[in-house]
């Protein structure tokens, strides 16, 4: 005897009226394009959204600082308080050291200087490439990445 699945189950509400195609599909968050841009910070809006797309972003950032410092890496934590002195930035700088824990109060400018390694990567780019190198007769076709991913 088998346990049911949750679709078998016919004393659940619902049960057995759900697509399973369409449960699985969701939608996507669509990227921007960050590298290179230097955005304003002029007010606190600007420097709390800023600094959330510089958390998302998979690439480095030049942070300066008010006192001319600068700090290029990568944003790995932030944390949001009630006002731009309790807001920190953690940073892993790109020529080592420790992590930074920097105020956003102390943040003067931002750049998103750093390569994004996963812009136009998606799965979709992905499958058209290696149907593409797939009709070419095959040569370096494989499910493996490229050596440059």
């Amino acid at each position: 005897m088998s346990v049911p699945t949750h679709f078998d189950r016919q004393d659940v509400p619902g049960a057995g009226k759900f697509d399973p195609d369409q449960l699985e599909v969701a939608p996507g968050r669509a990227r921007e394009g960050l590298e290179g841009w230097i955005p304003e910070l002029a007010n606190e809006v600007e420097v709390r959204e800023t600094l959330e797309k510089a958390f998302d972003y998979r690439g480095d950032v030049t942070l300066t600082q008010k006192g001319g410092a600068k700090i290029e890496g990568y944003v790995f934590d932030r944390i949001s308080g009630a006002t731009l002195n309790d807001s920190f930035v953690r940073i892993l700088p790109k020529n080592g050291g420790g992590r930074l824990k920097i105020a956003y109060s102390e943040i003067a400018a931002l750049a998103f200087t750093g390569r994004d390694p996963a812009a136009g990567k998606s799965w979709e780019a992905w499958v058209k490439k290696y149907w593409e190198k797939k009709g070419s007769g095959g040569e370096g076709a494989s499910l493996h990445p490229d050596s440059g991913e």
